[in-house]
């Protein structure tokens, strides 16, 4: 059985949302390997993220972005309540999908899924939205985005 550490415990559970135990269980698990911890506890949690996309997202945010006011993004992003969309992980996921889509410029929401993260390009826009699915315990959906960019049709 590998050692362990605390800090390993906290920086897994951070990073994926699960308690203490469940952070030391998967470190144990993969032999104190942290990276094929954290695949597995995303693997889990994203099983589980799977299983929450049947629920209804109704409550959310609509996030707005300029850039020199000459890009403008507003993007509407809904979860299951408004508890969650309160919450400053909620806030800041909506921050970095309008940054995406003024960086990128998808044409629409399926396409913006399918695209590399562009904070992670090694992720997709999917997975980080199921990563946090899994964080917040709840369904979130892109429901619907508008990019204006200055002086195009």
């Amino acid at each position: 059985m590998a050692e362990v550490s605390i800090e390993q415990i906290k920086k897994l559970r951070e990073m994926t949302g699960v308690g203490m135990t469940d952070a030391k269980k998967a470190l144990v698990d993969a032999d104190g390997d942290f990276d094929k911890a954290l695949k597995q506890m995303r693997a889990k949690g994203l099983a589980k993220a799977e299983k929450r996309t049947e629920r209804e997202a109704r409550s959310g945010l609509v996030g707005t972005y300029s850039h020199d006011g000459r890009i403008g993004v507003v993007v509407e992003v809904n979860c299951e309540t408004d508890f969650v969309a309160k919450t400053d992980e909620f806030k800041e996921l909506v921050k970095n999908l309008c940054l995406h889509i003024a960086a990128s410029e998808p044409a629409d929401v399926t396409e913006l899924l399918d695209q590399e993260f562009v904070k992670k390009p090694e992720q997709t826009v999917g997975d980080y939205l199921k990563e946090h699915v899994a964080k917040l315990g709840e369904n979130i959906v892109v429901r619907r985005f508008a990019r204006i960019a200055l002086g195009e049709i």
